[in-house]
């Protein structure tokens, strides 16, 4: 049987807390608007307003709780309400996807593919002006492994990326001389999303190995 690798770039104690913070938040928030909608149009409608306002941030703090990523080669898995699962041998796409909020950088693989066509985001790192974090050697070397396997040039560059990651780590270089922050840096601000297409990502890849 596969092993299970974890895949989450976060520990699951920070997810918990930042999920509680937002429920919280919600609630209060919730009350607040309930209240002054209240005053205007009756308790009925303050209570309705409040539902409508704090459920559905309740609900995604839920989500976020209890969303687990994880690799049982070749297979990724995410698990949130439901649980979906992409083979790293059927791939039909493959980019990296740079997050930017409130100077936080994130980089995630996202892929889609096989055995139902779903799209899984893999967050690789993060990083801000005081520091980072990255997902650990063992997941990213087993994911590496996944993707090489593939047999297909796509992910064997992917899988390459990688590997340079993992062999700058080694070398001991500080966050500015590892490839995921180097593409993280080089995305234009602002935008709360974009992608970094594969062509661009080969290019880079090859300016690695030059």
């Amino acid at each position: 049987m596969p092993e299970r690798i974890p895949l989450d770039l976060l520990d699951v104690a920070v997810v918990r807390k930042r999920a509680r913070y937002v429920v919280v938040a919600a609630l209060v928030l919730g009350l607040v608007i309930g209240e002054l909608v209240a005053l205007l149009g009756g308790f009925l409608a303050g209570g309705i307003a409040a539902l409508v306002v704090a459920i559905p941030l309740i609900v995604l703090a839920v989500v976020e709780a209890r969303r687990r990523v994880w690799l049982e080669s070749p297979k990724v898995s995410v698990r949130a309400l439901g649980t979906r699962t992409v083979d790293l041998h059927g791939l039909t796409d493959l980019d990296l996807m740079v997050t930017d909020v409130r100077g936080n950088r994130t980089i995630g693989m996202l892929i889609s593919g096989a055995p139902k066509g779903r799209t899984i985001n893999i967050a690789l790192a993060t990083y801000s002006a005081v520091g980072g974090r990255e997902l650990g050697i063992l997941a990213l070397r087993r994911l590496a492994d996944g993707l090489s396997g593939a047999g297909d040039p796509g992910p064997l560059v992917f899988a390459e990326l990688l590997v340079a990651q993992l062999r700058a780590e080694a070398r001991g270089e500080d966050m500015p001389g590892r490839p995921l922050y180097q593409l993280a840096s080089a995305v234009p601000g602002g935008k709360l999303a974009q992608r970094i297409q594969t062509d661009a990502v080969t290019r880079f890849v090859a300016t690695l190995d030059s």
